[in-house]
């Protein structure tokens, strides 16, 4: 894929859904009573393995045209034990938060994914589970795949959540659907709270005040209808890109707005970013609106502490805009990058390096000195979504041809990513 020598973006645009809200959009509709229907709903891979595990454990769901699904909830306690082994692919998503269901069931299942999910670690998920009383097993004693889960009684804990990671903590509170006693969590660090929103509109006892959240078990849920807002870290990769491509302005379209979720907003704002928020609502209890931005020059800015669980994903592009930032960018306290589908810290730092940025690396993030006119160079996806996304961009702003290995893993996250991208090149 070869996009030198364009001149400029223009246009509008409208994402599909949010990953992590279309994940746990099917479920919360799975263990719900009655029929729910998802529109807008993200139809990459990762989102569509979370369809497949559940459909597995005997759950009816149907993917319907315009990227909408009806969901036949069995309610909390009607699971099947699955057949197989439970797929997770390449999503974390799916395997972090289907632990936490899995616990409270009567059956024993067991999780598996591709070779990027054998490495990444699970004990942060399997400790606070096996501490509410599920009899976990796999490999390195239930830090990596396969993982089987033997559900039971649970009880309720009150855990300090040691990293800020909001897949850790939706595990905790979809286990505390089952537990036989309150669950109190407390964050060092805010994280994306789409399961609290969520849960709470099923009809779960939750309650969220400030940095702790308190979980009550429930004898059910109920269904509801949802739509899914555009993903702002999808729509991170247009942002950036229109903000450093001089004559550029672009206009998308209904992108969700949760506060734990625009730390990229944030950082553009400090960068000196041309947008501005238009058409700005709640549907769903989830903050929605159209993001309008332009070109500007760029000045370079330091990101780290709370900010960070905020705009984790978006790091990579963020990485890229900041080689056209004047001065020195410096991203710290970025230690999670490391254990994503690849270790994202070294991806970016020496996918730059090869495209001539003066950049380098931190035991925890890295720094980042521009503006620096960008090379063409082979880049290595390392089968990370994000970063192949990151670095088309770059290839945008780059002298040559730039050549990507494994593009096809975008399909992860975005399959309609090279589609929107071709359409508002000008």
């Amino acid at each position: 894929m070869n996009f030198n020598n364009i001149s400029r973006l223009r246009g509008e645009v409208k994402l599909l859904g949010d990953k992590s809200i279309s994940h746990r959009a099917i479920m919360l509709s799975s263990i719900s009573n009655g029929n729910s229907y998802i529109e807008n709903f993200l139809m990459g891979k990762d989102c569509l393995s979370t369809v497949d595990c559940f459909r597995r454990m005997g759950v009816d769901i149907s993917i319907e045209k315009n990227n909408n699904v009806k969901v036949k909830g069995v309610g909390l306690r009607g699971l099947k034990s699955p057949y197989e082994y439970l797929d997770v692919g390449n999503s974390g998503t799916t395997i972090r938060l289907l632990m936490g269901i899995l616990a409270g069931q009567n059956f024993k299942s067991t999780l598996v994914g591709d070779k990027s999910i054998s490495k990444r670690p699970m004990n942060r998920v399997t400790n606070p589970l096996r501490d509410m009383g599920a009899i976990i097993q796999g490999r390195d004693d239930g830090n990596f795949t396969p993982i089987t889960i033997e559900g039971g009684s649970l009880r309720g804990i009150e855990y300090n959540m040691p990293v800020a990671s909001a897949q850790v903590k939706s595990a905790i509170i979809l286990a505390s659907l089952y537990a036989d006693s309150k669950t109190k969590i407390t964050e060092a660090s805010k994280s994306r709270n789409h399961t609290e929103i969520m849960l709470k509109a099923f009809g779960g006892d939750i309650k969220a005040d400030k940095n702790e959240i308190l979980i009550n078990k429930v004898e059910n849920l109920y269904s509801q209808d949802i739509y899914v807002p555009g993903d702002i870290s999808s729509a991170a990769f247009f942002m950036c890109a229109t903000s450093m491509i001089k004559g550029s302005e672009l206009l998308i379209k209904d992108v969700g707005l949760n506060p734990t979720r625009t730390g990229i907003l944030d950082v553009l704002e400090k960068m000196n970013g041309n947008f501005e928020i238009l058409n700005k609502r709640i549907i769903c209890g989830e903050e929605i609106g159209d993001i309008l931005v332009r070109y500007s020059k760029l000045k370079a800015v330091e990101i780290g502490g709370e900010l960070i669980p905020r705009l984790i994903d978006e790091i990579p592009i963020i990485a890229v805009l900041a080689t056209q930032c004047e001065g020195t960018t410096i991203i710290k306290d970025a230690n999670e990058l490391k254990v994503k589908e690849s270790n994202r810290i070294k991806s970016v730092v020496s996918n730059l390096k090869a495209m001539g940025a003066k950049i380098e690396e931190l035991e925890d993030g890295m720094i980042i000195k521009g503006p620096t006119k960008l090379k063409g160079a082979y880049i290595e996806s390392f089968d990370d979504h994000r970063i192949a996304m990151a670095f088309s961009v770059a290839s945008l702003i780059a002298d040559g041809s730039t050549h990507i290995d494994n593009l096809s893993c975008v399909n992860i996250s975005f399959p309609q990513f090279f589609d929107i991208l071709k359409s508002i090149i000008r």
